[in-house]
């Protein structure tokens, strides 16, 4: 692959976008979107069921999308995904980076397990990621990494301190990545939702009381999953000389 001068056009037409994390929720709800604005999708999670019905869905609906299973902290499951948008579509603008678990407790509960799987999926799978995109994105001449954190990084509250750190750490990755790629041709956007009606209930190891807290708030206050697809719709289709570093979308009635 050899460097290109052209940049890809304004907008989500015709980009070619990686998700991990997209069998459900904010990956699912983004490729969907993604797709009806005419980009081509590249779908990544460990269950390829869901991501078999979620193709079906967006090449029924006249969309283009391929899938494959991507468990993000194995590093050469995120270069497979690189590499078939690369083969199957040409090229690679966009590597949304959304995958990520959540275990919520005390840190004095001693969860080292909890801490070690957060570390592994929330900030290692990004870390895989970015060593998979990245020299596509140089080769190319331009490419993007949009990846999902979270408002629990910005107000920090008892049972989340390990995952709130998993969180910064990535704000902060993203962030000096930006600071080393100002040659114009990466952008980077860390994009941090607050509570959004996603299937992660589910599957978080907490006390019981600390999960009818949780899902007392998403029944609450959750907003749908699309609202943070438009967000990232909205980074990715800014012109090229633009960069959307931070969004946090949350409901308005989160404090």
């Amino acid at each position: 692959m050899t460097a290109s001068t052209t940049r890809t056009a304004t907008g989500v037409q015709g980009k070619v976008v990686a998700i991990t994390g997209a069998s459900s929720g904010i990956g699912e709800a983004t490729a969907v979107l993604l797709a009806q604005r005419g980009a081509s999708v590249v779908l990544g999670a460990r269950r390829t069921d869901r991501l078999e019905e979620l193709v079906h869905r967006i090449r029924k609906d006249g969309g283009r999308a391929t899938a494959l299973a991507v468990d993000v902290t194995r590093r050469p499951d995120l270069g497979s995904l690189v590499q078939r948008a690369v083969e199957q579509f040409g090229r690679l603008d966009v590597l949304v980076g959304n995958a990520g678990i959540s275990r919520l407790s005390p840190v004095a509960d001693l969860d080292i397990d909890g801490w070690q799987a957060m570390i592994d999926v929330n900030l290692n799978g990004v870390l895989n990621g970015i060593a998979a995109a990245l020299p596509v994105f140089r080769a190319q001449g331009e490419g993007h990494l949009v990846t999902t954190v979270s408002t629990s990084g910005l107000k920090i509250v008892p049972t989340q301190a390990l995952y709130a750190a998993t969180k910064n750490a990535v704000r902060t990755l993203l962030e000096g990545l930006r600071q080393e790629s100002t040659d114009g041709v990466l952008r980077t956007t860390s994009v941090s939702p607050g509570y959004v009606r996603t299937e992660i209930v589910d599957s978080m190891d907490m006390s019981p009381q600390v999960r009818d807290e949780v899902k007392r708030n998403m029944a609450d206050l959750g907003i749908d999953p699309a609202a943070v697809a438009r967000t990232v719709a909205f980074a990715i289709e800014q012109p090229h000389d633009v960069e959307i570093g931070e969004i946090v979308v949350r409901p308005s009635r989160q404090n």
